[in-house]
């Protein structure tokens, strides 16, 4: 339910993409032709239920390392393990922010893993950043430690696919984080493959109160197997063209379906152009929101382009409007 939009409305060149990346879709085809695909199984919502389940039995067992200071602007940050669902040892940071405590971040990353921790923060955060299975600081045998092989990893059923294992795994950040915060809002802010990851764990995540995604990927896969692009996806549509039947796996794991059960607040950054994660999947997501949604729109994504740190810039002062007051934020007139 989108009633905040801002930003771009034309797509700049991408001198350095050699196809175009807007797939032939305008900002209204976006706006108006994408959303979830019609293939919904009619189990997903006892599926997820039965993960989530099994996530919560397990007991995180955190360990965390010495406090220290990072970066220029006061932030402190501590090296914390945990473990997952089916007992996957998960590693990452613990950040916080000056000031007093408000509000608590789980925060998840794109598809090139994790090697520092993020500092964009509101004032008064506390947030964990874990990688996800089988990345960067998070390895583990049979999953995929590249995006190429992390995409695959498990795909022959939707128990064993790495997303459903990365989908949890946002669950156990969020016990934690609970558990360290106390009695403080806890939201989601992640970007591409973390976007993507997030709204899945959102749909059925009730400890969120809002969440902010950017150029979130897996949104309508049955759309996104006929789309060709550099990104992680094209692994999956090569797949798909010799395994059709993957598609049945898909269908559990689909962002735009998981909008479909989120509805708190959402600030929901899609890109006009994008040759990694392309736009009618990221908008077949913002789309399908059941909350309030703001919708910013980048000119591109995942791509250098003549004013990319501008609107850079401007994406990230967004994301701080919002995390200062998320429902005053999608309340906010478009402009």
């Amino acid at each position: 339910m989108i009633i905040r939009r801002t930003g771009a409305r034309i797509a700049p060149a991408l001198p350095t993409v050699p196809f175009d990346s807007t797939y032939g879709y305008r900002l209204d085809d976006l706006l108006n032709t994408c959303g979830p695909p019609d293939t919904e199984p009619p189990d997903l919502d006892l599926f997820w239920a039965g993960i989530r389940a099994e996530t919560l039995a397990v007991d995180p067992r955190p360990e965390i390392g010495r406090w220290e200071p990072v970066g220029p602007d006061g932030h402190s940050m501590a090296p914390i393990r945990v473990s997952g669902l089916d007992q996957v040892r998960l590693a990452g940071w613990l950040v916080r922010s000056p000031g007093s405590l408000r509000r608590a971040l789980v925060i998840g990353h794109g598809y090139g893993g994790r090697a520092e921790p993020q500092l964009r923060l509101p004032e008064g955060c506390l947030s964990i950043q874990l990688s996800a299975r089988g990345l960067i600081g998070s390895e583990h045998p049979g999953i995929g430690d590249s995006s190429q092989t992390h995409v695959l990893s498990g795909i022959g059923s939707v128990r064993s696919y790495s997303h459903t294992g990365s989908t949890a795994d946002q669950w156990t950040a969020t016990t934690v984080l609970a558990d360290l915060a106390g009695d403080v809002p806890i939201g989601y802010e992640g970007g591409s493959f973390g976007g993507g990851i997030g709204v899945l764990a959102a749909a059925y995540e009730d400890r969120f109160d809002a969440i902010a995604v950017e150029v979130p990927s897996f949104g309508n896969h049955r759309l996104r197997l006929t789309l060709p692009g550099t990104g992680s996806g094209e692994q999956v549509r090569l797949y798909a063209a010799d395994h059709p039947e993957v598609i049945e796996v898909l269908r559990y794991v689909d962002a735009a379906t998981a909008a479909t059960r989120v509805r708190v607040p959402v600030l929901c950054i899609a890109a006009l152009a994008d040759p990694a994660v392309p736009p009618p999947g990221q908008f077949a997501v913002a789309n399908s929101f059941a909350g309030a949604t703001w919708l910013h729109v980048l000119p591109a994504g995942h791509a250098e382009w003549d004013g990319e740190p501008r609107a850079q810039a401007d994406s990230d002062r967004r994301i701080s409007e919002f995390w200062a007051d998320p429902s005053a934020a999608v309340r906010s007139r478009s402009d």
